[in-house]
């Protein structure tokens, strides 16, 4: 499975730039491949996001671990402090599965 995180290179605020950045940063510490998708380049990304989610207000960054939506910044910041970003990236139940295979 590929994380994947819906981001916005374009940012109304430091806040949220700050945000993304400090996932980009955990997850590459972590030796963590991801792929990012660009809600700025307008290409439906935004709408396809929502829809993932079910979320017609969500905005970025959203985790996803294949179609496993994971969550945004917020569950992401409690993962890391809890010391359990694997977990919230599903990347232990997704081992599991594909060890059973």
């Amino acid at each position: 499975m590929v994380i994947t995180i819906y981001y916005a290179s374009i940012t109304a605020t430091p806040e949220l730039q700050s945000q993304q950045q400090n996932i980009f940063n955990t997850l590459d510490c972590l030796n963590i491949q991801y792929q990012l998708l660009d809600l700025s380049t307008g290409q439906g990304l935004l709408d396809e996001m929502r829809e993932k989610i079910r979320d017609p207000k969500a905005v970025a960054p959203q985790i996803f671990n294949g179609d496993h939506y994971c969550g945004g910044y917020e569950v992401f910041f409690g993962a890391v402090e809890a010391k359990k970003v694997k977990e919230f990236l599903k990347l232990e139940t997704c081992q599991n599965q594909s060890q059973k295979d």
